[in-house]
C-alpha cells in the first residue's frame, strides 16, 4: 500500500513538473507577440494622421473653391418696392332714417348703375308726408279763395248799394233844380235853396261812396295779399317735396358700375341720415400705391411705364404708368441718425395704373417693383 501511494506521488510530481514547463515555455512567445501588437498600432496611427491630414486638405480645397465662386457670382440684391392694389370705393347711404327690410344683393355681386340694392322704411316719415300734404291743400284752399276775390252775393249787394244811392242823387238833383227856380223867382228863401243844395251834395258823395264799394268787391283782396297767400301755397309744395325727397331714398339704388366688396348692416336694423350701408368698388379702375422714400425716388415720374410682378397672380408680370407722386408728410419722414452726413428723408407716395387690364386683379393684392 505505501509503495502505491508512493508511485501515485511521483506520478503526480512528474505531470505538474511537465505542466510547469509547458507553461513557462510560452513567455518568449509572448513578449514577440506584444512587439507585433505595437508595431500594428503605429501602423494606424499613422494612416489616421495621413487621411486626416488629407480631409482637411480636401476641405481647405472646397472652402476656397466656394469662396473664389462666391466673389465671382458676388452681386448686389435686388432693390425691391412693395405697394398694394387698390381701387375707388363709393359708401352708398341715404337721407331717410329708417328701419332696413330687405337687401337686393350680397356681397361679391357684381352691380350696375341704377341697380335696386336695399329697401328701407319709415313710419315717421310716412306721417310728415301726411301733415305736409294736408297743410298743402289748407294753403291751396286760402290761396283760392284769395284769387278768386269776393263772393257774388257781396259783389250784388254792392252794386245794390250803388243803385239806391244813384237814385237818391237823381231826386236830390231835381229838388236842387226847383228850389233854385223857385229862388230865382222869388217864391222860396235862399236858405231852402242851400238846403237843396247840400242834400244834393251829399247823395253825390254817397254814390261816389257806393261806387268805391263796389270796385273793392270786384277787385278783391289787394296785391300784396294776394302775394302773400301765393307765397305760403309755394311753402306748403316745398314742405311736401321735402319729405318726398326723403322718401325716395326707401330704395336706394347702385351709384355705379362695380362689385358689392361690403355690407354693414343686417336686415331689420335701424339707420340714421348719412349711415353707410355697403360699399361698391369700382374694379375698372384699379390702381397700386408705392410708399417710396425719396432717396429712391429716382426714376418714378409722371407718366412713366414701369415693370411689376404680382405675387398672388403667380409672379405674373404687368405693366403700369404712374399717375401720382405726393408727399406723406412729416410723420412718414425717415430721421436722420447722425447730426451731420445725413439728412431726414421724405417718405412719397406714388400710384400706378395698369396699362391693359390684368384678369383676376384685386385690391390687396402686393404688388413687387424692381430696380
Amino acid at each position: 500500500m505505501e509503495q502505491e501511494k508512493t508511485s501515485q506521488n511521483e506520478a503526480l510530481e512528474a505531470t505538474a513538473n511537465q505542466v510547469q514547463d509547458t507553461r513557462e515555455k510560452p513567455r518568449g512567445n509572448e513578449k514577440n507577440a506584444t512587439g507585433d501588437d505595437n508595431n500594428v498600432h503605429k501602423t494606424i496611427v499613422k494612416r489616421r494622421e495621413r487621411g486626416l491630414l488629407a480631409a482637411i486638405g480636401i476641405f481647405a480645397v472646397v472652402m476656397a473653391a466656394v469662396a473664389v465662386l462666391g466673389i465671382l457670382l458676388l452681386r448686389e440684391p435686388d432693390d425691391i418696392t412693395q405697394g398694394q392694389a387698390d381701387c375707388d370705393a363709393v359708401r352708398v347711404s341715404g337721407k331717410l332714417p329708417g328701419r332696413i327690410v330687405h337687401f337686393y344683393v350680397h356681397e361679391g355681386d357684381y352691380v350696375y348703375a341704377g341697380d335696386t340694392l336695399v329697401s328701407i322704411y319709415s313710419s315717421t316719415a310716412d306721417a310728415a308726408l301726411y301733415k305736409a300734404r294736408s297743410m298743402q291743400d289748407a294753403a291751396l284752399s286760402q290761396n283760392q279763395k284769395v284769387e278768386h276775390g269776393t263772393r257774388s252775393e257781396i259783389v250784388k249787394t254792392a252794386e245794390n248799394a250803388v243803385q239806391q244811392a244813384q237814385a237818391a242823387e237823381e231826386i236830390a238833383r231835381k229838388t236842387y233844380e226847383r228850389m233854385e227856380n223857385l229862388y230865382k223867382e222869388g217864391v222860396v228863401t235862399e236858405q231852402k235853396r242851400d238846403e237843396a243844395k247840400a242834400a244834393y251834395d251829399a247823395a253825390s258823395a254817397a254814390v261816389r261812396t257806393a261806387m268805391s264799394q263796389l270796385e273793392l268787391a270786384r277787385n278783391g283782396a289787394q296785391r300784396e295779399d294776394k302775394n302773400a297767400s301765393r307765397s305760403m301755397a309755394n311753402v306748403a309744395r316745398g314742405s311736401v317735396m321735402e319729405v318726398q325727397s326723403l322718401l325716395e331714398d326707401q330704395i336706394l339704388v347702385a351709384p355705379c358700375d362695380g362689385e358689392v366688396s361690403e355690407i354693414y348692416l343686417h336686415e331689420g336694423e335701424l339707420v340714421n341720415t348719412g349711415t353707410p350701408i355697403m360699399t361698391i368698388s369700382r374694379l375698372e379702375d384699379m390702381w397700386v400705391a408705392f410708399s417710396v422714400r425719396e432717396d429712391k425716388l429716382t426714376g418714378f415720374t409722371m407718366g412713366k411705364e414701369v415693370d411689376v410682378t404680382i405675387p398672388a397672380l403667380g409672379d405674373k408680370a404687368a405693366k403700369m404708368k404712374v399717375f401720382y407722386i405726393h408727399d406723406m408728410g412729416s410723420y412718414a419722414a425717415w430721421n436722420a441718425t447722425k447730426a451731420t452726413g445725413q439728412y431726414d428723408r421724405k417718405t412719397f407716395q406714388v400710384k400706378a395704373r395698369p396699362v391693359s387690364p390684368i384678369e383676376n386683379f384685386r385690391p390687396g393684392m402686393s404688388v413687387l417693383l424692381k430696380k
